[in-house]
């Protein structure tokens, strides 16, 4: 049995994780979903949910359950949270894993991985939206991801405006991030050359990240959740990798 931490990306709760919960949970594993702050659904002030409290909610989470050799899944931007959390609790984080994910870099934040213009158009769209991230459209959605229409309605219908502090919040790391256990998920949809972002790319040479490939879009667990329900089964629960799977070649499952 595996224990597994989910955290859904931005504009999403829990309930994202449901199609990969259920089949893990039946074959077995301890599955615990976190929430994050201000994606619960509510409307309230969410001008004080920073990056920090997003973190403290995984935390929480791990030690309200007196959880052990976790195996923490961030999906999207969520990516840096679950980083941060390895970072800070590695005596419960065995392995992280990274699906289609920012990756969290100390004195960064998540919108620094932007290019330039498109980070400058998401921070007025903050601003002008009282400090939250709007929800895309369903068109934006839907377009190349591997959903079908009903599947990208369901997600949008659901979405809320994610806080925005925790995408320009700076990243605090203790130890460098090469050093950690990890598994990078790439959505090869969401990708026209396979070609990754530089600072995904440099990760190749950390010794202990593996890399996986799924035949889908960025959000694998609407559109394609029992290839990534035994990807994670794939997951190593400590320092051994499955013979073959290091570095694993572009082309690889």
């Amino acid at each position: 049995m595996k224990t597994f931490v989910l955290i859904p990306g931005a504009w999403m709760g829990g309930w994202v994780w449901e199609p990969v919960v259920r089949p893990l949970r039946e074959h077995g594993h301890d599955v615990h979903v976190v929430t994050l702050s201000g994606l619960g659904g509510d409307d309230g002030d969410r001008s004080l949910i920073g990056l920090d409290t997003h973190v403290d909610d995984v935390l929480s989470s791990i030690a309200e359950h007196d959880l052990h050799d976790v195996i923490l899944v961030g999906h999207g931007t969520s990516g840096v949270v679950a980083g941060v959390v390895a970072d800070r609790a590695p005596d419960r984080v065995t392995h992280v894993v990274y699906v289609e994910a920012f990756l969290p870099h100390d004195g960064s934040s998540t919108l620094d991985a932007f290019a330039a213009p498109l980070r400058t158009d998401e921070l007025r769209a903050i601003a002008e939206n009282h400090g939250r991230w709007p929800v895309p459209d369903a068109a934006a959605v839907s377009e190349g991801q591997g959903l079908s229409p009903e599947q990208a309605r369901w997600l949008v219908d659901r979405f809320v405006d994610h806080p925005g502090r925790p995408l320009t919040d700076p990243v605090r790391l203790a130890h460098p991030l090469e050093n950690q256990r990890a598994t990078y998920v790439v959505c090869r949809l969401e990708h026209f050359d396979e070609r990754l972002a530089d600072d995904v790319e440099r990760m190749r040479s950390a010794p202990e990240w593996t890399f996986r490939y799924l035949d889908t879009g960025l959000w694998p667990m609407v559109s394609a959740p029992g290839d990534l329900v035994a990807l994670l089964e794939e997951v190593p629960e400590n320092d051994d990798h499955p013979p073959g799977t290091h570095a694993a070649h572009p082309r690889s499952r």
